[in-house]
């Protein structure tokens, strides 16, 4: 097979950092070098690569819409160039990164592959090495058959929308509770054609949707949450991921909740119930206390992500003025982020 071209993003993240008496901190230069440089880069079976190492490099934490737009305007301006992308990326937020380009990049037609890993290449005993290799194996093999935004991490190929840090101890890092991955590799490389978004023959123009100008807020429902406590958070933002019990439930009786979240409405602010627990559909249909959440106003998210659910509000409320269209499209699949029942 003759090599493939991949571009690079490198934002940053523990993949590239050293060791510093105030613990592991990016160190500018090392990663791009040890690609350039490194033996096992120049195998016949990874791509030609460029890189570009951003500056300056960052720790994940510190992401935010800003920086998933830079990087999908980095995307923008280099794929047509280019067979794919790979963005090297910290853990932590990578999930949030991962979902926000699926939207922003519009009529996507090659793959993007965000990877990064738990422990730094410099250290002797690491998953870096893994990450980067596979992730780029993935691009030579297969990049005329995927048209998305992945995530490849710890023998887990998986839609980014999806996915889902799970694990800070350990290699596996990274889920996708409510679908199952594209792929695994072990020995072989068994990767779910049925499952992967394709090219087109003939697309569109690849468009990035700026996100972020919205204003948009998460919250995780808890035992004796206070109105007074909540309420004010719904002032002055146009949208809200409300992480709830169960099935997507919430304590009705609570009736100034209640009516925090119908005056919410009313003032047009958006209310999506994603469910708390790590596998399961936000069903409001089924319990009492789900029903009184539809009664005033709040929609399902049905099975997105937290992440997910986020990033799409923001796509939506950046690109659509009518609240109600919003929330009509926060109930679509418009990029594989939600199983509909």
């Amino acid at each position: 097979m003759a090599k493939r071209r991949i571009y690079i993003a490198y934002a940053g993240g523990t993949i590239g950092m050293r060791t510093t008496d105030r613990g592991r901190a990016p160190a500018p230069g090392y990663l791009a070098e040890q690609l350039r440089t490194n033996p096992i880069f120049d195998s016949p079976e990874l791509p030609e690569f460029t890189i570009n190492e951003y500056e300056p490099l960052l720790d994940s934490s510190n992401m935010g819409p800003s920086d998933w737009a830079r990087i999908a305007k980095d995307i923008e301006k280099h794929l047509p160039k280019y067979d794919g992308v790979l963005v090297i990326h910290g853990t932590d937020t990578m999930a949030y990164t991962a979902s926000a380009l699926s939207f922003m990049l519009e009529n996507l037609n090659k793959p993007v592959i965000i990877t990064g890993s738990q422990v730094p290449l410099c250290e002797l005993r690491n998953d870096a090495m893994d990450n980067l290799v596979t992730s780029m194996i993935l691009l030579q093999r297969y990049a005329d058959r995927i048209a998305e935004v992945c995530i490849y991490f710890g023998g887990r190929f998986l839609r980014g929308n999806r996915a889902k840090k799970i694990d800070g101890e350990f290699f596996r890092a990274f889920d996708s509770p409510n679908m199952p991955p594209l792929g695994r590799v072990g020995i072989d490389f068994e990767l779910s054609w049925d499952a992967i978004r394709k090219p087109v023959a003939d697309p569109k123009p690849l468009h990035v949707q700026p996100i972020g100008t919205a204003s948009v807020a998460a919250f995780r429902l808890f035992p004796g949450l206070k109105a007074e406590t909540f309420a004010p958070m719904l002032e002055g933002i146009q949208g809200l991921v409300l992480e709830c019990y169960g099935a997507g439930n919430a304590p009705h009786r609570n009736e100034a909740f209640m009516e925090a979240l119908q005056q919410a409405n009313r003032n047009g602010v958006v209310v999506v119930d994603v469910p708390q627990p790590l596998h399961g559909c936000a069903n409001l249909s089924l319990y009492a206390t789900g029903r009184a959440l539809l009664d005033v106003g709040v929609i399902s998210g049905f099975d997105m992500t937290p992440e997910a659910a986020l990033t799409k509000l923001l796509y939506l409320l950046t690109r659509e003025s009518n609240p109600d269209k919003v929330r009509r499209l926060m109930q679509i699949d418009l990029r594989g982020e939600i199983s509909l029942p």
